[in-house]
Protein backbone atom coordinates (compact mmCIF):
# COMPACT_ATOMS: atom_id res chain seq x y z
CA UNK A 1 0.00 0.00 0.00
CA UNK A 2 0.99 3.64 -0.39
CA UNK A 3 1.45 4.70 3.23
CA UNK A 4 2.90 8.05 2.16
CA UNK A 5 -0.54 9.14 0.92
CA UNK A 6 -2.04 8.38 4.33
CA UNK A 7 0.73 10.28 6.12
CA UNK A 8 0.23 13.33 3.91
CA UNK A 9 -3.56 13.20 4.26
CA UNK A 10 -3.46 13.05 8.03
CA UNK A 11 -0.64 15.60 8.19
CA UNK A 12 -2.94 18.00 6.32
CA UNK A 13 -5.85 17.33 8.65
CA UNK A 14 -7.91 15.12 6.38
CA UNK A 15 -9.92 12.10 7.48
CA UNK A 16 -8.76 8.61 6.58
CA UNK A 17 -11.30 6.32 4.94
CA UNK A 18 -12.27 3.04 6.63
CA UNK A 19 -10.65 1.10 3.78
CA UNK A 20 -7.40 3.06 4.17
CA UNK A 21 -7.29 2.38 7.91
CA UNK A 22 -8.00 -1.32 7.51
CA UNK A 23 -5.47 -1.65 4.69
CA UNK A 24 -2.81 0.12 6.74
CA UNK A 25 -3.30 -2.14 9.77
CA UNK A 26 -3.21 -5.27 7.62
CA UNK A 27 -0.10 -4.14 5.75
CA UNK A 28 1.79 -3.24 8.94
CA UNK A 29 1.06 -6.61 10.54
CA UNK A 30 2.37 -8.24 7.36
CA UNK A 31 5.59 -6.16 7.58
CA UNK A 32 4.72 -4.38 4.33
CA UNK A 33 5.13 -0.90 5.86
CA UNK A 34 8.44 0.23 7.44
CA UNK A 35 8.56 1.49 11.01
CA UNK A 36 9.71 4.96 9.96
CA UNK A 37 6.54 5.51 7.92
CA UNK A 38 4.33 4.15 10.69
CA UNK A 39 6.09 6.46 13.15
CA UNK A 40 5.35 9.39 10.84
CA UNK A 41 1.69 8.42 10.62
CA UNK A 42 1.46 8.05 14.40
CA UNK A 43 2.93 11.53 14.84
CA UNK A 44 0.47 12.96 12.31
CA UNK A 45 -2.37 11.32 14.25
CA UNK A 46 -0.92 12.65 17.50
CA UNK A 47 -1.14 16.25 16.22
CA UNK A 48 -4.21 16.00 13.97
CA UNK A 49 -6.24 13.41 15.85
CA UNK A 50 -8.85 10.96 14.61
CA UNK A 51 -12.58 11.57 14.52
CA UNK A 52 -15.06 9.19 16.16
CA UNK A 53 -15.54 7.06 13.03
CA UNK A 54 -11.78 6.81 12.35
CA UNK A 55 -11.18 5.76 15.96
CA UNK A 56 -13.93 3.14 15.84
CA UNK A 57 -12.62 1.68 12.57
CA UNK A 58 -9.02 1.64 13.82
CA UNK A 59 -10.13 -0.14 17.01
CA UNK A 60 -12.00 -2.80 15.05
CA UNK A 61 -9.17 -3.26 12.55
CA UNK A 62 -6.65 -3.76 15.35
CA UNK A 63 -8.95 -6.21 17.13
CA UNK A 64 -9.48 -8.17 13.91
CA UNK A 65 -5.76 -8.23 13.02
CA UNK A 66 -5.54 -11.62 14.73
CA UNK A 67 -7.50 -14.20 16.69
CA UNK A 68 -10.61 -13.16 18.63
CA UNK A 69 -11.57 -15.24 21.66
CA UNK A 70 -14.88 -17.08 21.89
CA UNK A 71 -15.80 -18.64 25.21
CA UNK A 72 -18.40 -21.35 25.87
CA UNK A 73 -21.63 -20.51 27.66
CA UNK A 74 -21.07 -20.20 31.40
CA UNK A 75 -22.95 -18.53 34.28
CA UNK A 76 -19.76 -16.70 35.29
CA UNK A 77 -19.64 -13.30 33.53
CA UNK A 78 -16.60 -12.51 31.39
CA UNK A 79 -15.08 -9.23 32.63
CA UNK A 80 -11.87 -7.27 32.59
CA UNK A 81 -10.31 -4.10 33.91
CA UNK A 82 -7.75 -1.82 32.32
CA UNK A 83 -5.78 1.16 33.59
CA UNK A 84 -4.32 3.89 31.41
CA UNK A 85 -1.14 3.54 33.44
CA UNK A 86 0.64 5.18 36.32
CA UNK A 87 3.62 4.93 38.65
CA UNK A 88 3.19 2.06 41.08
CA UNK A 89 -0.14 1.09 39.53
CA UNK A 90 -0.16 -2.66 40.10
CA UNK A 91 -3.92 -2.96 40.69
CA UNK A 92 -4.47 -5.61 37.99
CA UNK A 93 -2.23 -8.12 39.77
CA UNK A 94 -4.28 -8.53 42.98
CA UNK A 95 -7.56 -7.65 41.25
CA UNK A 96 -7.53 -10.49 38.69
CA UNK A 97 -7.48 -13.35 41.24
CA UNK A 98 -9.96 -11.48 43.43
CA UNK A 99 -12.41 -11.26 40.51
CA UNK A 100 -12.02 -14.98 39.85
CA UNK A 101 -12.90 -15.66 43.48
CA UNK A 102 -15.97 -13.41 43.15
CA UNK A 103 -17.38 -15.65 40.43
CA UNK A 104 -16.09 -13.91 37.30
CA UNK A 105 -14.05 -15.20 34.38
CA UNK A 106 -11.12 -12.87 33.67
CA UNK A 107 -9.28 -13.23 30.32
CA UNK A 108 -6.89 -10.34 30.98
CA UNK A 109 -4.84 -9.35 27.94
CA UNK A 110 -2.45 -6.63 29.07
CA UNK A 111 0.33 -4.49 27.67
CA UNK A 112 3.89 -3.51 28.45
CA UNK A 113 5.11 -0.24 29.87
CA UNK A 114 4.54 2.95 27.92
CA UNK A 115 6.72 5.99 28.53
CA UNK A 116 7.53 6.10 32.23
CA UNK A 117 4.61 3.90 33.27
CA UNK A 118 5.08 0.25 34.13
CA UNK A 119 3.22 -2.42 32.20
CA UNK A 120 1.40 -5.42 33.66
CA UNK A 121 3.30 -7.82 31.39
CA UNK A 122 6.67 -6.41 32.47
CA UNK A 123 5.69 -6.93 36.10
CA UNK A 124 4.47 -10.50 35.52
CA UNK A 125 7.63 -11.42 33.62
CA UNK A 126 9.71 -10.58 36.71
CA UNK A 127 8.22 -13.75 38.26
CA UNK A 128 10.55 -16.74 37.74
CA UNK A 129 9.28 -18.95 34.92
CA UNK A 130 6.01 -17.07 34.35
CA UNK A 131 4.96 -16.89 30.70
CA UNK A 132 2.65 -14.24 29.32
CA UNK A 133 2.55 -15.79 25.85
CA UNK A 134 -0.57 -17.95 25.74
CA UNK A 135 -2.23 -19.33 22.63
CA UNK A 136 -5.93 -18.73 22.13
CA UNK A 137 -6.67 -22.32 23.13
CA UNK A 138 -4.49 -22.13 26.25
CA UNK A 139 -6.08 -18.86 27.35
CA UNK A 140 -9.63 -20.14 26.92
CA UNK A 141 -8.88 -23.44 28.65
CA UNK A 142 -7.21 -21.72 31.60
CA UNK A 143 -9.99 -19.17 32.07
CA UNK A 144 -12.60 -21.91 31.97
CA UNK A 145 -10.57 -24.01 34.40
CA UNK A 146 -9.40 -21.58 37.09
CA UNK A 147 -11.30 -18.42 36.17
CA UNK A 148 -8.37 -16.20 35.23
CA UNK A 149 -5.49 -15.83 32.79
CA UNK A 150 -3.08 -12.93 32.33
CA UNK A 151 -1.32 -12.71 28.98
CA UNK A 152 -0.26 -10.33 26.28
CA UNK A 153 -0.61 -9.64 22.61
CA UNK A 154 0.93 -12.37 20.46
CA UNK A 155 1.73 -12.71 16.74
CA UNK A 156 -1.74 -14.28 16.38
CA UNK A 157 -3.71 -12.24 18.94
CA UNK A 158 -4.09 -8.48 18.53
CA UNK A 159 -0.72 -8.35 16.68
CA UNK A 160 -1.41 -4.84 15.39
CA UNK A 161 -1.50 -3.47 18.92
CA UNK A 162 1.65 -5.38 19.89
CA UNK A 163 3.52 -3.66 17.05
CA UNK A 164 1.98 -0.19 17.38
CA UNK A 165 2.28 -0.27 21.18
CA UNK A 166 6.04 -0.79 21.01
CA UNK A 167 6.50 1.94 18.42
CA UNK A 168 4.36 4.51 20.25
CA UNK A 169 6.43 3.94 23.38
CA UNK A 170 9.62 5.21 21.73
CA UNK A 171 8.28 7.86 19.33
CA UNK A 172 6.62 10.29 21.75
CA UNK A 173 3.12 9.43 20.52
CA UNK A 174 1.69 7.79 23.64
CA UNK A 175 -0.62 10.54 25.01
CA UNK A 176 -3.09 10.54 22.10
CA UNK A 177 -6.73 9.92 22.98
CA UNK A 178 -7.64 8.03 19.77
CA UNK A 179 -4.46 5.93 19.87
CA UNK A 180 -4.92 5.09 23.56
CA UNK A 181 -8.57 4.25 22.91
CA UNK A 182 -7.82 1.95 19.98
CA UNK A 183 -4.94 0.26 21.80
CA UNK A 184 -6.86 -0.52 24.98
CA UNK A 185 -10.17 -1.46 23.40
CA UNK A 186 -8.71 -3.59 20.62
CA UNK A 187 -7.29 -5.90 23.30
CA UNK A 188 -10.40 -5.88 25.43
CA UNK A 189 -12.84 -6.40 22.55
CA UNK A 190 -10.79 -9.43 21.46
CA UNK A 191 -11.52 -11.07 24.83
CA UNK A 192 -15.25 -11.74 24.29
CA UNK A 193 -16.03 -9.93 27.56
CA UNK A 194 -19.46 -8.61 28.53
CA UNK A 195 -18.30 -5.92 30.99
CA UNK A 196 -15.24 -3.70 31.28
CA UNK A 197 -13.98 -1.33 33.97
CA UNK A 198 -11.59 1.42 32.90
CA UNK A 199 -9.31 3.21 35.36
CA UNK A 200 -8.40 6.48 33.65
CA UNK A 201 -5.55 8.33 35.34
CA UNK A 202 -4.90 12.06 35.43
CA UNK A 203 -2.07 14.06 36.95
CA UNK A 204 1.62 14.79 36.52
CA UNK A 205 2.55 11.12 35.91
CA UNK A 206 -0.43 10.22 33.72
CA UNK A 207 -0.83 10.51 29.96
CA UNK A 208 -3.80 12.78 30.65
CA UNK A 209 -2.47 15.67 32.73
CA UNK A 210 -5.83 17.12 33.78
CA UNK A 211 -9.12 15.72 35.00
CA UNK A 212 -10.81 17.25 31.95
CA UNK A 213 -8.49 15.37 29.55
CA UNK A 214 -9.04 12.16 31.48
CA UNK A 215 -12.80 12.67 31.32
CA UNK A 216 -12.59 13.13 27.55
CA UNK A 217 -10.59 9.92 27.17
CA UNK A 218 -12.94 8.03 29.48
CA UNK A 219 -16.01 9.24 27.60
CA UNK A 220 -14.39 8.28 24.29
CA UNK A 221 -13.58 4.75 25.44
CA UNK A 222 -16.91 4.09 27.14
CA UNK A 223 -18.81 5.29 24.07
CA UNK A 224 -16.89 3.07 21.66
CA UNK A 225 -16.89 0.04 23.97
CA UNK A 226 -20.63 0.29 24.40
CA UNK A 227 -21.07 0.60 20.63
CA UNK A 228 -19.37 -2.80 20.42
CA UNK A 229 -21.78 -4.24 23.00
CA UNK A 230 -19.55 -4.23 26.10
CA UNK A 231 -21.03 -2.69 29.25
CA UNK A 232 -18.36 -0.23 30.30
CA UNK A 233 -17.75 1.99 33.31
CA UNK A 234 -14.79 4.32 33.88
CA UNK A 235 -13.25 5.66 37.06
CA UNK A 236 -11.17 8.81 37.06
CA UNK A 237 -8.27 8.47 39.51
CA UNK A 238 -5.41 10.79 40.39
CA UNK A 239 -1.78 10.01 39.55
CA UNK A 240 0.33 12.81 41.01
CA UNK A 241 1.93 10.56 43.62
CA UNK A 242 2.84 6.88 43.21
CA UNK A 243 0.15 4.33 44.03
CA UNK A 244 1.19 2.29 47.02
CA UNK A 245 4.72 2.43 48.39
CA UNK A 246 6.63 0.63 45.63
CA UNK A 247 7.31 1.30 41.95
CA UNK A 248 9.34 -0.92 39.66
CA UNK A 249 8.38 -4.26 38.16
CA UNK A 250 9.44 -6.83 40.78
CA UNK A 251 8.89 -4.45 43.68
CA UNK A 252 5.29 -4.01 42.54
CA UNK A 253 4.78 -7.77 42.36
CA UNK A 254 5.96 -8.01 45.98
CA UNK A 255 3.54 -5.28 47.03
CA UNK A 256 0.71 -7.00 45.13
CA UNK A 257 1.31 -10.16 47.13
CA UNK A 258 1.24 -8.08 50.31
CA UNK A 259 -2.14 -6.72 49.22
CA UNK A 260 -3.43 -10.27 48.67
CA UNK A 261 -2.15 -11.12 52.16
CA UNK A 262 -3.99 -8.11 53.66
CA UNK A 263 -0.85 -6.24 54.63
CA UNK A 264 -0.42 -3.93 51.66
CA UNK A 265 -0.85 -0.15 51.51
CA UNK A 266 -4.34 1.21 52.06
CA UNK A 267 -4.60 3.18 48.80
CA UNK A 268 -3.83 0.07 46.74
CA UNK A 269 -6.28 -2.09 48.68
CA UNK A 270 -8.99 0.55 48.37
CA UNK A 271 -8.66 0.85 44.60
CA UNK A 272 -8.64 -2.94 44.16
CA UNK A 273 -11.87 -3.20 46.17
CA UNK A 274 -13.51 -0.31 44.32
CA UNK A 275 -12.70 -1.89 40.94
CA UNK A 276 -14.10 -5.26 42.02
CA UNK A 277 -17.22 -3.66 43.46
CA UNK A 278 -17.88 -1.66 40.30
CA UNK A 279 -17.79 -4.85 38.23
CA UNK A 280 -20.13 -6.59 40.67
CA UNK A 281 -22.65 -3.79 40.18
CA UNK A 282 -22.06 -3.43 36.42
CA UNK A 283 -22.82 -7.11 35.81
CA UNK A 284 -25.82 -7.21 38.13
CA UNK A 285 -24.14 -9.53 40.65
CA UNK A 286 -24.78 -6.83 43.24
CA UNK A 287 -27.39 -4.10 43.24
CA UNK A 288 -25.69 -1.77 45.69
CA UNK A 289 -22.19 -0.30 45.68
CA UNK A 290 -21.82 -0.41 49.47
CA UNK A 291 -22.78 -4.06 49.60
CA UNK A 292 -20.49 -4.80 46.67
CA UNK A 293 -17.55 -3.15 48.41
CA UNK A 294 -18.20 -5.15 51.55
CA UNK A 295 -18.41 -8.37 49.55
CA UNK A 296 -15.16 -7.65 47.70
CA UNK A 297 -13.41 -6.72 50.94
CA UNK A 298 -14.54 -9.89 52.68
CA UNK A 299 -13.38 -12.11 49.84
CA UNK A 300 -10.00 -10.33 49.65
CA UNK A 301 -9.55 -10.82 53.41
CA UNK A 302 -10.48 -14.51 53.20
CA UNK A 303 -7.16 -15.56 51.67
CA UNK A 304 -8.84 -17.20 48.67
CA UNK A 305 -7.45 -14.64 46.16
CA UNK A 306 -3.92 -15.28 47.50
CA UNK A 307 -4.37 -19.00 46.84
CA UNK A 308 -5.87 -18.23 43.43
CA UNK A 309 -2.77 -16.13 42.67
CA UNK A 310 -0.52 -19.14 43.24
CA UNK A 311 -2.87 -21.22 41.09
CA UNK A 312 -2.59 -18.63 38.32
CA UNK A 313 1.20 -18.59 38.55
CA UNK A 314 1.45 -22.38 38.44
CA UNK A 315 -0.89 -22.54 35.43
CA UNK A 316 1.39 -20.16 33.51
CA UNK A 317 4.64 -21.92 34.21
CA UNK A 318 5.96 -20.06 37.24
CA UNK A 319 8.44 -21.78 39.55
CA UNK A 320 6.61 -21.32 42.87
CA UNK A 321 9.61 -22.27 44.98
CA UNK A 322 11.82 -19.75 43.19
CA UNK A 323 9.02 -17.19 43.46
CA UNK A 324 8.72 -17.73 47.22
CA UNK A 325 12.47 -17.47 47.67
CA UNK A 326 12.55 -14.26 45.68
CA UNK A 327 9.74 -12.80 47.80
CA UNK A 328 11.77 -13.45 50.93
CA UNK A 329 14.76 -11.44 49.71
CA UNK A 330 14.96 -7.88 51.00
CA UNK A 331 16.13 -6.71 47.59
CA UNK A 332 17.03 -8.48 44.36
CA UNK A 333 18.90 -5.59 42.73
CA UNK A 334 22.58 -5.54 43.76
CA UNK A 335 22.27 -2.20 45.57
CA UNK A 336 19.51 -0.79 47.77
CA UNK A 337 20.19 2.72 49.05
CA UNK A 338 18.03 4.64 51.52
CA UNK A 339 17.13 8.26 50.86
CA UNK A 340 16.82 10.08 54.18
CA UNK A 341 14.78 13.13 55.06
CA UNK A 342 16.80 16.31 55.55
CA UNK A 343 14.20 18.22 57.57
CA UNK A 344 11.27 17.54 59.86
CA UNK A 345 7.69 18.24 58.89
CA UNK A 346 5.02 16.72 56.67
CA UNK A 347 5.31 15.26 53.18
CA UNK A 348 3.24 17.54 50.95
CA UNK A 349 4.38 16.22 47.58
CA UNK A 350 5.87 13.06 46.13
CA UNK A 351 6.17 13.68 42.40
CA UNK A 352 5.26 10.44 40.62
CA UNK A 353 6.68 11.67 37.31
CA UNK A 354 10.15 12.16 38.78
CA UNK A 355 9.98 8.72 40.42
CA UNK A 356 8.91 7.16 37.12
CA UNK A 357 11.69 8.87 35.17
CA UNK A 358 14.27 7.66 37.69
CA UNK A 359 13.05 4.07 37.40
CA UNK A 360 13.14 4.28 33.61
CA UNK A 361 16.71 5.61 33.68
CA UNK A 362 17.76 2.87 36.10
CA UNK A 363 16.68 0.35 33.45
CA UNK A 364 13.14 -0.33 34.62
CA UNK A 365 11.60 1.21 31.48
CA UNK A 366 12.35 1.46 27.78
CA UNK A 367 14.43 4.12 26.10
CA UNK A 368 14.11 2.58 22.64
CA UNK A 369 12.32 -0.30 20.96
CA UNK A 370 15.14 -2.76 21.71
CA UNK A 371 15.57 -1.87 25.39
CA UNK A 372 15.78 -4.81 27.79
CA UNK A 373 13.89 -4.28 31.05
CA UNK A 374 15.71 -4.69 34.35
CA UNK A 375 12.90 -6.04 36.52
CA UNK A 376 14.72 -5.67 39.83
CA UNK A 377 15.36 -1.92 39.87
CA UNK A 378 12.92 0.59 41.29
CA UNK A 379 11.95 2.59 44.35
CA UNK A 380 10.19 1.27 47.45
CA UNK A 381 9.37 2.31 51.03
CA UNK A 382 7.99 5.51 49.48
CA UNK A 383 6.75 7.90 52.13
CA UNK A 384 3.22 8.95 51.25
CA UNK A 385 1.81 12.46 51.04
CA UNK A 386 0.57 13.55 54.46
CA UNK A 387 3.09 11.51 56.44
CA UNK A 388 4.90 13.20 59.31
CA UNK A 389 8.68 12.84 59.05
CA UNK A 390 11.75 13.79 61.03
CA UNK A 391 15.36 14.33 60.03
CA UNK A 392 16.89 10.97 59.17
CA UNK A 393 13.59 9.21 58.43
CA UNK A 394 13.65 7.15 55.24
CA UNK A 395 11.77 8.90 52.44
CA UNK A 396 12.25 5.94 50.10
CA UNK A 397 14.78 3.35 48.99
CA UNK A 398 16.45 3.14 45.57
CA UNK A 399 17.11 -0.29 44.02
CA UNK A 400 19.83 -0.11 41.37
CA UNK A 401 22.20 -2.28 39.36
CA UNK A 402 25.27 -0.32 40.44
CA UNK A 403 26.20 1.83 43.42
CA UNK A 404 26.95 4.70 41.07
CA UNK A 405 23.44 4.54 39.59
CA UNK A 406 21.93 4.54 43.06
CA UNK A 407 24.07 7.48 44.17
CA UNK A 408 23.30 9.49 41.04
CA UNK A 409 19.58 8.98 41.62
CA UNK A 410 19.58 10.26 45.20
CA UNK A 411 19.49 13.98 44.42
CA UNK A 412 16.73 13.44 41.85
CA UNK A 413 14.69 11.48 44.38
CA UNK A 414 15.11 14.21 46.98
CA UNK A 415 13.69 16.67 44.44
CA UNK A 416 10.55 14.55 44.12
CA UNK A 417 9.62 15.21 47.76
CA UNK A 418 8.48 18.42 49.40
CA UNK A 419 8.44 18.72 53.18
CA UNK A 420 6.47 21.50 54.87
CA UNK A 421 5.76 22.56 58.44
CA UNK A 422 2.03 21.86 58.07
CA UNK A 423 0.26 18.88 56.50
CA UNK A 424 -1.23 19.27 53.05
CA UNK A 425 -4.92 20.07 52.97
CA UNK A 426 -6.80 17.18 51.41
CA UNK A 427 -9.01 18.35 48.54
CA UNK A 428 -10.81 15.04 48.18
CA UNK A 429 -10.30 11.34 47.73
CA UNK A 430 -7.40 10.25 45.61
CA UNK A 431 -9.31 7.36 44.09
CA UNK A 432 -12.81 7.02 42.74
CA UNK A 433 -12.88 10.80 42.55
CA UNK A 434 -15.07 10.73 39.48
CA UNK A 435 -16.60 8.29 37.08
CA UNK A 436 -18.08 7.93 33.64
CA UNK A 437 -21.05 5.62 33.48
CA UNK A 438 -22.15 3.70 30.46
CA UNK A 439 -25.04 5.25 28.50
CA UNK A 440 -28.53 4.03 29.40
Amino acid sequence: MNCLTLIESKRDGQSLSPDDIRSFVTAYVRSEVPDYQVAALLMAIFFRGLNAEETRVLTAAMRDSGDVLKFPADPRPLVDKHSTGGIGDKVSLPLAPLLACLGFRVPMISGRGLGITGGTLDKLESIPGFTTQLTREQLIQQVQGIGVAMGGQTPTMVPADRLLYALRDVTGTVPSIPLITASILSKKLAEDISALLLDVKFGCAAFMQTREQARELAANMTRIANEFGVKTHALLTEMNAPLGRAAGNWLEVKESVECLENRGPNDLRELVIVCAARLLVLTGKSGDMALARAQAGDVLASGAPRRKWDELLAAQGADLDAFTNKLQQDHTAPFAMEVQCKRSGFVTRCDARIIGEIIRDLGGGRIDKCSVIDSDVGVDQIMGVGAEVRVGHVLCRIHARTQQQASESMARVQAAFEIADDPVRCEGERIACGDIRRPH
